[in-house]
C-alpha cells in the first residue's frame, strides 16, 4: 500500500486533535495513525469501508466475512474503545 505522509499522524495528534483528523479523512478519504513510528490504525470514510466490505463480501464467504470482521475489532479494540469515548 503506497502512504502519502500528508495522512499521517501521531496516535498523540490524533487523541488530541481528532476533529483535524477527520478533516483530513473527509479531504484525503485516509489518515494513517502512527504508533511508536510504525503505522497501526487506518482511518477511513465509512462509506468507503462500507463498499469494501460489499466488495470483500462478494467473494468470502459469511462465515469467512464474519471471522475477518471480528478479527479486525480484536485486533483494534484499542483504538475502538477510545473512539466509543
Amino acid at each position: 500500500m503506497m502512504i502519502n505522509s500528508k495522512n499521517m499522524v501521531s496516535i498523540t495528534e490524533a487523541n488530541q486533535n481528532f476533529s483535524r483528523v477527520a478533516r483530513m479523512v473527509d479531504e484525503s478519504g485516509i489518515a494513517i495513525i502512527m504508533k511508536n513510528n510504525r503505522p497501526c490504525y487506518l482511518l477511513l470514510d465509512f462509506s468507503d469501508a462500507e463498499s469494501s466490505l460489499e466488495r470483500a463480501s462478494d467473494s468470502l464467504s459469511r462465515d469467512e466475512l464474519h471471522a475477518l470482521t471480528m478479527r479486525l475489532i480484536t485486533e483494534n479494540r484499542e483504538a475502538l474503545e477510545v473512539l466509543a469515548k
